[in-house]
């Protein structure tokens, strides 16, 4: 079965726009190979180069990958699918099509954003992990935790980072059957920072992110409509600092 160029194009920048802006971009490259089920040596072979040359990329030892390196290496992705017969693309253009009901809303920041700040925009309290090396966010995602546990599929659940891992993940929703905090657990994919909404995590969840070393925030506004207000407003804010428009950080949430 044939996938549109353009679905292929649009994941193809992507890839290469996720690994080109992240501060770890091996991390990222190691993310993708993974999801999409690529062995470091079948994905060198179609590069045409030594597995050591992806090994030392993904984990740290040699320095950020070039704009020809990371076109080859999604090209190589790609590729190796299509060849498969095309399942993570075409997986991923159902996905485009018809956003996940689990979303609620889902943004990149213009700028870093200091956790503190979030934490302020959303009456946040951060209940595990108070001392991280976790000073910034780029983007956040909120979702309704119910949904996600229930209906996403693990390359759903990896569309949830947006263009970056380096994200709070928000979840709303909470039930009192499973910990979203066990669904970051058992996924290669970790965001910067978890945010539960209305219900404070039980001991149980703060164990899991002091496992990972995730910092897990409180979130003590109302409703939901509040939060995600709250979290658009700090985007518009972090735009007009992009913007060189004055403001009066941090901004405050009325409730």
């Amino acid at each position: 079965m044939s996938v549109s160029p353009s679905v292929r194009e649009v994941l193809a920048r992507r890839i290469a726009g996720e690994i080109i802006l992240s501060n770890k971009p091996g991390a990222t490259m190691r993310k993708w190979r993974e999801l999409f089920g690529v062995s470091q040596t079948t994905l060198s072979d179609k590069m045409m180069l030594s597995p050591s040359v992806i090994s030392d990329y993904e984990s740290g030892r040699r320095k950020s990958p070039g704009t020809k390196f990371v076109r080859r290496f999604v090209w190589a992705l790609l590729k190796i699918d299509e060849e498969r017969g095309g399942r993570f693309i075409r997986e991923f253009a159902k996905l485009t099509s018809s956003p996940s009901v689990a979303v609620v809303d889902l943004r990149e920041f213009p700028i870093p954003v200091r956790v503190e700040y979030l934490c302020k925009a959303i009456k946040g309290e951060v209940v595990a992990c108070f001392s991280p090396p976790v000073k910034e966010v780029l983007g956040y995602t909120v979702v309704d935790s119910r949904k996600t546990i229930e209906t996403l599929s693990g390359f759903e659940y990896a569309q949830l980072f947006g263009a970056t891992t380096e994200r709070a993940l928000v979840f709303t929703n909470i039930g009192n059957e499973n910990s979203p905090m066990m669904l970051v657990r058992m996924s290669s994919l970790k965001p910067r920072v978890v945010v539960f909404h209305g219900v404070k995590p039980d001991e149980y969840s703060i164990r899991l992110a002091e496992y990972d070393h995730i910092p897990l925030i409180y979130s003590a506004l109302p409703t939901e409509e509040q939060l995600v207000k709250s979290l658009r407003k700090l985007y518009r804010v972090a735009l007009r600092v992009k913007l060189g428009r004055a403001v009066r950080p941090p901004p405050k949430v009325s409730t």
